[in-house]
Formats: C-alpha cells, structure tokens, sequence
C-alpha cells in the first residue's frame, strides 16, 4: 500500500514503486476511472489506449477473416497491386 498527499492545488505525487508498475515516466497522462462498485482506479493512459486499438484492430481483423500472420501477407500483396483500393 502507497500513500499520497494532495497539494494545496491538488497535486499529488505518484509514488515510485507505482509508477514502475505502471510504468509511467515524466510527461506520461494517467487515467482515472470508477467501477461499478465505486472504486476509484488509476491506470497509464498511453496503455489504455493501445489496448484500446488492439482490441478494434482484433475486431477488423476477424470481419476481414484475418487469423494468423499467413492471412496478412496476401492482403499486403492485393493493396501493392492496386487490388486492395
């Protein structure tokens, strides 16, 4: 457990040991968000959205019927021949 004082402009400092499992570095956005049972969790920003992206990019993948990277190399190859417009 980590404790973390709010500033008088309510700042506070993420504590080290947080930070590296977040792995959250100088500049980095953090997210705060609620569930459903109220708790308050805080979450690296930057990995929220590329699960995010992964999640969509999975979803097009299997419309296209993309399985596995054999299925990505004939679709390279129809878009470099003008086939894929």
């Amino acid at each position: 457990m980590n404790l973390a004082k709010i500033s008088a402009n309510g700042q506070i400092t993420v504590p080290v040991e947080i930070r590296r499992k977040l792995g959250l570095k100088s500049g980095d956005k953090i997210l705060f968000y609620q569930k459903e049972d109220g708790e308050i969790v805080l979450t690296n920003a930057s990995a929220q959205a590329i699960k995010k992206a992964q999640a969509a990019l999975a979803e097009a993948a299997e419309a296209m019927g993309v399985k596995d990277e054999d299925d990505v190399q004939p679709l390279i190859d129809d878009i470099r021949h003008g086939k894929g417009k």
